[in-house]
C-alpha cells in the first residue's frame, strides 16, 4: 500500500503461512523457527548484502505482554500459539539478532501497548537497550489505529530505528483529524455479507463459500461464513440484550456490543473460538461480525484471502497489525527518512 517491494518473509504458523502465500505467492516466505534462521539466511535469499535493505519490519508475537493475558505467569514457557507451541516472550531479541547481522538502513518493530506497563515494562526497556545496541537512533510511540485510518480502536507500540550512520532520527505519522465508524466501514458490502447465520451453522446453498489453492495441493475455504455466526441461545446472548451500543459486560468481559457510530473496540485473535465466546459483536444484530465486515474493520482490502476455519480467519485478523495503520507509518518513513537518505547520496 506504501509503494514498497516485499523481498522475504518470515511466518511460522501454518495457517499464517497458507493466507500469506494465497495473497502473496512471488515473495519467498521461510516457514522455520525463527530462532534458527540468519542473517545470512536472509541475505542468500534477497540478493542483498549487508546494509543494503531499506526496511526490516517485524511484528513478534505479542500475547505474553497482552493487557488482557496471564502476562509474567507464561514467560520464560512453551505455550501454546494459534494452532501450535512455542515460546514467544523472548522473540524480540531474535529479532534484534537480525537486525544486527543485516544491518538495514531503518526498522519497524511493533507489540502491544501491555509491553509498556505495569510488570512488562521492564522487558520494554530490555528491548529498547537491544535495539540501540545493535547500533540504531531509536524511538517508540504508542500509536491508535482509529486515527490512522482504521475503523478500530487498537493501541499498539510502534519502534522506529535509523541506522546511527545516517545521522536522521524515527519519525512517526501524524493522526488524521477524523476517524471511521462502524457504519462508515461497512458502506457497499454486498447484502450476503451482512446476512445473520443460524445457531446451527446452516447457510443458503446460494451463498457457497469460495475456495483457494493452498500449498500441499489442500483446498482450504478462504470465505468459510459470509454471514456472522448468531450468539442466539448463548449465555452471552442475555448480556447482548442488555447492552446499549458501545456497553460492555461487567460478567463477561470480553462482551462488547460495538456502537455503529464510532470506530469498533479492538478486535482480540481469540474472539472468533466459537459463538458462545464473549468478543466485540455486531452492534444491532445479537450475532458476531463476518469475515468480510471483520476485513473493513481490521482495514483489510475486500480481496484479501484467508484461509482456514471462521476461527483461525478471525485470529488472522485479530492478530495483525492493520495494513492501512502500517501504510501511513511506512509513507512516513519513506518521505521523512528513507528519501533524505537518497538525497544525500
Amino acid at each position: 500500500m506504501a509503494g514498497f517491494r516485499v523481498l522475504w518473509a518470515s511466518e511460522f504458523i501454518e495457517s499464517a503461512r497458507e493466507t500469506y502465500s494465497a495473497n502473496f505467492p512471488e515473495t519467498p516466505l521461510d516457514a522455520r523457527d525463527i530462532r534458527k534462521v540468519t542473517a545470512a539466511d536472509v541475505l542468500e535469499a534477497t540478493g542483498l548484502e549487508v546494509g543494503e535493505l531499506d526496511i526490516l519490519e517485524g511484528s513478534p508475537p505479542c500475547a505474553s505482554f497482552s493487557s488482557a493475558g496471564k502476562r509474567e505467569k507464561h514467560w520464560g514457557k512453551v505455550k501454546k500459539y494459534s494452532e501450535g507451541s512455542q515460546r514467544t516472550d523472548d522473540l524480540f531479541f531474535e529479532y534484534a539478532r537480525l537486525l544486527r547481522g543485516l544491518k538495514p538502513k531503518v526498522f519497524v518493530a511493533e507489540n502491544v501497548a501491555g509491553l509498556t506497563k505495569g510488570v512488562s515494562k521492564g522487558w520494554y526497556l530490555d528491548v529498547l537497550d537491544a535495539l540501540r545496541a545493535a547500533g540504531y537512533v531509536v524511538d517508540a510511540r504508542l500509536c491508535d489505529a482509529q486515527w490512522l485510518g482504521v475503523p478500530q480502536t487498537r493501541q499498539r507500540v510502534i519502534f522506529v530505528g535509523v541506522r546511527k550512520d545516517l545521522k536522521l532520527k524515527p519519525a512517526f505519522p501524524k493522526p488524521l483529524p477524523y476517524r471511521y465508524s462502524v457504519r462508515d466501514a461497512f458502506v457497499g458490502l454486498p447484502a450476503q455479507a451482512l446476512a445473520v447465520r443460524t445457531r446451527d451453522g446452516r447457510r443458503s446453498p446460494a451463498l457457497p463459500a469460495p475456495t483457494v489453492q493452498t500449498h500441499g495441493n489442500r483446498k482450504t475455504r478462504s470465505e468459510l461464513t459470509l454471514e456472522g455466526p448468531s450468539i442466539g441461545g448463548y449465555a452471552v446472548e442475555r448480556e447482548y440484550d442488555g447492552l446499549k451500543q458501545g456497553g460492555q459486560s461487567a460478567r463477561y468481559f470480553n462482551l462488547i456490543r460495538a456502537n455503529e457510530h464510532a470506530p469498533s473496540p479492538a478486535i482480540t485473535a481469540l474472539g472468533g473460538a466459537n459463538p458462545g465466546v464473549a468478543s466485540v459483536t455486531h452492534p444491532t444484530e445479537a450475532r458476531k461480525f463476518s469475515i468480510a465486515e471483520l476485513k473493513r474493520i481490521c482495514a483489510f482490502p475486500d480481496d484479501f484471502k484467508l484461509v482456514g476455519t471462521y476461527s483461525q480467519q478471525w485470529e488472522r485478523l485479530g492478530r495483525a497489525v492493520p495494513p492501512v495503520m502500517m501504510s501511513h507509518i511506512a509513507r512516513t518513513i519513506a518521505d521523512e527518512i528513507l528519501a533524505k537518505i537518497r538525497r544525500k547520496s
